[in-house]
């Protein structure tokens, strides 16, 4: 198996949506920040030696009506829901949604990575069935980066896979605590939750760097969630 390109820009993204994957979810909100690898490689620090986001770092956040209902719990967790959504007049994930990420991921210098805690089950595929269902497609160079399996796979070479470390928990919430003994801002929204992932990483920058540029997964082969039902296709 080849290696997989060395990226260049890292856009770390979360989806919010309206259930889990058993509920053939879709898409409510989707945030994006867009990194370049030169910023990873040298993270920024306040005067107290905290970690601080870059400061060239580009951002995109949508929210959008879907046409499915949100579960309750989805609901709840999330803060969105259908009678709000449609109340701001949002339209769903539509044509205009693509040319708008396109559009972002174009100003990108590639090849790009783009990275999600848990991306390989859960924003990767939901994020390829709404693509597929409009017929759009991202720069056929893009790998992907699941930061859940890396991070276990890291600690796990550390650790020489010890009991205590099977039991840790990596969610980003309890991955937050142990790296910065602090509680992360705005939990559940996908803007929140983007901030939260991309700290995370420039804790490990070195070692996940390292990691993309070995084990990163080609976004062509990435399987949609579920087989969307026929929609309108995308117009350039």
């Amino acid at each position: 198996m080849s290696e997989p390109p060395r990226a260049e820009t890292f856009v770390f993204l979360d989806l919010e949506a309206t259930g889990l994957p058993n509920m053939d979810p879709e898409i409510a909100e989707i945030s994006l920040f867009a990194v370049h690898r030169s910023s990873l490689e040298n993270p920024e620090r306040d005067n107290s030696g905290a970690l601080v986001l870059p400061r060239v770092l580009d951002k995109l956040t949508l929210c959008m009506c879907p046409e499915r209902p949100f579960t309750a719990k989805a609901s709840e967790i999330t803060g969105l829901s259908s009678e709000g959504l449609m109340q701001s007049r949002k339209a769903g994930f539509n044509d205009a949604v693509v040319r708008t990420l396109q559009g972002f991921l174009s100003r990108q210098e590639g090849p790009i990575c783009l990275v999600a805690h848990n991306g390989f089950d859960y924003d990767f595929p939901l994020l390829c069935t709404e693509l597929q269902r409009l017929g759009a497609h991202l720069p056929q160079d893009t790998v992907c980066l699941d930061t859940l399996p890396a991070l276990r796979g890291l600690d796990r070479a550390h650790s020489h896979a010890t009991r205590a470390q099977g039991r840790k928990s990596y969610s980003l919430t309890s991955l937050f605590h142990r790296y910065f003994q602090a509680e992360p801002s705005a939990a559940h929204s996908a803007e929140g939750d983007v901030h939260t992932l991309l700290l995370i990483f420039l804790h490990r920058a070195a070692e996940l760097l390292a990691w993309a540029d070995e084990q990163a997964r080609s976004w062509a082969h990435i399987e949609p969630m579920y087989m969307p039902p026929d929609g309108p296709s995308f117009e350039a």
